[in-house]
């Protein structure tokens, strides 16, 4: 990885770090102090950007300012503004607030400047609406405990971290930077982990950086963007979608579109604000957090326009499949894979499913789901909306980097935890992987995991693990896992009835996703 001559001094002042033991390290800015429990060392609500509120609304982030003496740092910081979602797999553990800009670090006791471990750095999912850094399932313990750092931190979500206005064009505050300010603090809080990351013992050449769902999609915007591409090492996509139905291509701004300033300009109108000009931008970052956050979230009910993320022709520039399918993606090892029983919806479908859905492909689909001709309408639908918007493109993303010549794997999680397999039959749900590659089931299921959930939970994070020490997923406490050809097309499967790598018992469903997928494209 090429570094800059700046971020190479950043990092030699930044490794002065204290000795084995101490809590206390200093950082480009200042110093910190956490503390260490049962083994392991923490820190927890370091600023990495200025609060982004006032005038600072919808700008980049803006650098922290240095402070004296040690700052303490040992609980959370507030999650980013939201409305909670209550039937969240991973509840926040903090206040949402507009103030949310910070990182937190997890390192065996003991770690030194000298021992260079490697970095897993944790981009959390929710819809870009939702989501934090502080469940307690995402509490980076237990990955540290074997042998690595962990980096998790905050990045503004729905119309604080997803906005377009043309007042906010016209005031161009940031040459050029407009829109996706959630993912200007996705980019900014790993540029801080390059310049700070050897004072906590992690190697700045070692940096995975792995995410779910939404978290799983910034992922992907980070092996697609210019901007990021001297920043990490290798790259792990979970449910994170990897065709183009999931992403927006809507622009900032365009003369022959819809694009994201109609967005802005529907809330505005929602708000009271008029105009387009400098007062109307006064206005919009006047108005209070709560007015900005209604009607935004996973089960809330719109009210006014929201765009999501945008094509902004600096950190986003093209449809991020397009970049994959090209053999354009950063050239890093690569996994990807989805759940048993993922996500997926679209359009209603009546009467005939398979063929109202595949058309010309019904009969290669009919022979596909065979196993499925008895299910409901309702449940088959589900079904196929899953294969096609997370299952198979998480094999599409492995499918383009094994073309592009790096090194990759497919898996796909389908171990149930004992207490939920009644209610869990279909298999494995949207982003309840977490807590078993987390190695957090305790937090997640408090007294009702059993010694086969541990067993499960310890295979699934060694991989994880594994693959962020090499760049393998092979190694100490998994079984075998072939890398990706796109001949035999094989998968890992963790599943209720062990670990099994190799042939695909799905790739016939998985292939016919994929020929409607290329027919749609077409």
């Amino acid at each position: 990885m090429i570094k800059s001559a700046f971020a190479l001094t950043s990092l030699m002042i930044a490794a002065l770090a204290a000795p084995a033991g101490a809590q206390v390290v200093s950082l480009d800015v200042g110093q910190v102090e956490g503390e260490t429990v049962d083994g392991i060392s923490s820190w927890k609500g370091i600023p990495f950007a200025q609060p982004p509120v006032g005038d600072l609304r919808w700008r980049a982030p803006q650098p922290v300012e240095p402070w004296e003496g040690v700052r303490q740092v040992t609980q959370y910081a507030n999650d980013c503004m939201q409305i909670p979602f209550a039937a969240d797999a991973a509840p926040l553990g903090t206040p949402p607030a507009e103030d949310c800009l910070y990182v937190n670090v997890w390192r065996p006791e003991g770690t030194t400047a000298d021992d260079r471990l490697p970095v897993m750095f944790w981009i959390y999912g929710g819809g870009f609406v939702n989501g934090g850094s502080s469940p307690a399932v995402y509490d980076g313990s237990e990955l540290a405990r074997q042998g690595v750092i962990l980096v998790s931190f905050n990045y503004r979500l729905g119309r604080f971290g997803f906005f377009a206005h043309p007042a906010l064009t016209a005031a161009n505050e940031d040459n050029g930077l407009l829109g996706n300010y959630g993912y200007m603090d996705q980019v900014e809080a790993l540029r801080w982990v390059q310049r700070n990351i050897a004072a906590f013992g992690g190697d700045p050449n070692n940096v995975t950086i792995f995410g779910e769902s939404a978290g799983g999609g910034s992922v992907s915007m980070m092996m697609a963007s210019p901007m990021t591409r001297d920043l990490f090492d290798k790259a792990v996509v979970m449910s994170g979608g990897g065709r183009a139905g999931l992403r927006s291509t809507t622009p900032v701004h365009s003369d022959d579109g819809p694009d994201g300033e109609d967005a802005g300009l529907g809330f505005a109108e929602w708000a009271g604000v008029e105009g387009e000009g400098p007062e109307a931008l006064s206005a919009l970052r006047a108005l209070p957090a709560d007015t900005l956050a209604t009607g935004v979230g996973l089960g809330q009910q719109p009210v006014a326009p929201h765009s999501g993320p945008l094509m902004d022709g600096m950190i986003v520039l093209e449809a991020i499949d397009k970049t994959y399918a090209e053999g354009n993606a950063a050239p890093v090892p690569f996994m990807a894979g989805a759940n048993t029983a993922d996500i997926g919806f679209g359009p209603p479908l009546e009467g005939d499913v398979i063929a109202a859905h595949f058309g010309p492909l019904a009969d290669d689909a009919r022979e596909a789901y065979a196993d499925m001709a008895d299910l409901p309408a309702a449940a088959l639908r589900t079904v196929v909306y899953a294969d096609e918007m997370m299952v198979e493109p998480a094999r599409f993303m492995v499918q383009s980097m094994t073309r592009a010549g790096q090194p990759a794997w497919h898996y796909r999680a389908g171990y149930v935890p004992q207490v939920m397999r009644e209610e869990w039959s279909a298999g494995l749900l949207h982003a309840t992987e977490i807590p078993f590659f987390f190695r957090t089931i305790d937090a997640r299921y408090p007294d009702e995991t059993t010694p086969e959930d541990h067993a499960a939970t310890a295979a699934m994070s060694a991989a994880f693990v594994n693959f962020a020490k090499t760049g393998d997923p092979n190694g100490p406490g998994t079984p075998a896992w072939p890398i990706y050809d796109d001949e035999s097309r094989p998968v890992m499967l963790f599943g209720v009835d062990g670990n099994h790598g190799g042939e695909d018992p799905w790739r016939a469903r998985l292939d016919v996703a994929q020929a409607h997928a290329e027919r749609a494209s077409d």
